[in-house]
């Protein structure tokens, strides 16, 4: 998938008036790209159309509109675009209590580096966590990570002609697994270009 560039976005007066619509349509989309690994961990996949909702979200939010300061927040967001071989997910942590969820950020310190996408019958994919900025000590971990999935091209392949694929978090403390329904599977085959 290609970056997000400028002529890309709506002027802020423009996404005032789109912004329903737009966001509803995003919501639409992010449904098929939504995989719940367990009760408290979720993989949210982005890609193109995601991303450049949270950059207009954030345009909208801190009311940016010189040039640079676009340029600024597309670099930042740009990188959560799959590049053709990857799958890249935004991974949430969530307990709706916050002395539960201290708790439990506080015991799953490092658990982001657990995660793994497999192919069946053609091993796991490579996994980068927080590539950006670490998020994660051996004392806690965030509630957010950002995922990179390398895909060698012959687990690309398999995929395409019907291969499993599952994720899941390979951790004592927080052994979870889950395959993506097959709405979810066609969204995620889409991002390999």
């Amino acid at each position: 998938m290609t970056p997000l560039v400028r002529a890309d976005l709506y002027p802020l007066e423009t996404y005032a008036i789109e912004r329903e619509a737009f966001r509803a349509r995003v919501i639409a989309h992010k449904r098929a790209r939504k995989l719940a690994l367990g009760a408290h961990v979720t993989l949210l996949f982005e890609d193109r159309l995601t991303v450049q909702y949270q950059v207009q979200e954030m345009l909208r939010i801190e009311r940016i509109f010189e040039p640079e300061a676009i340029q600024d927040e597309l670099d930042a967001y740009n990188p959560l675009i799959p590049g053709g071989r990857d799958l890249k997910a935004t991974m949430l942590i969530e307990y709706p209590d916050p002395v539960q969820r201290h708790r439990e950020l506080a015991r799953l310190g490092g658990i982001e580096r657990a995660v793994y996408a497999e192919v069946g019958g053609h091993g796991r994919a490579i996994t980068h966590a927080d590539e950006d900025m670490d998020r994660s000590d051996a004392d806690k971990t965030s509630a957010v990570h950002f995922l990179r999935f390398d895909f060698a091209p012959a687990q690309i392949a398999a995929l395409r002609t019907g291969a499993p694929l599952a994720f899941g978090i390979e951790d004592a403390r927080m052994p979870l697994r889950a395959t993506p329904s097959a709405q979810t599977r066609a969204a995620l085959l889409a991002d390999f270009a």
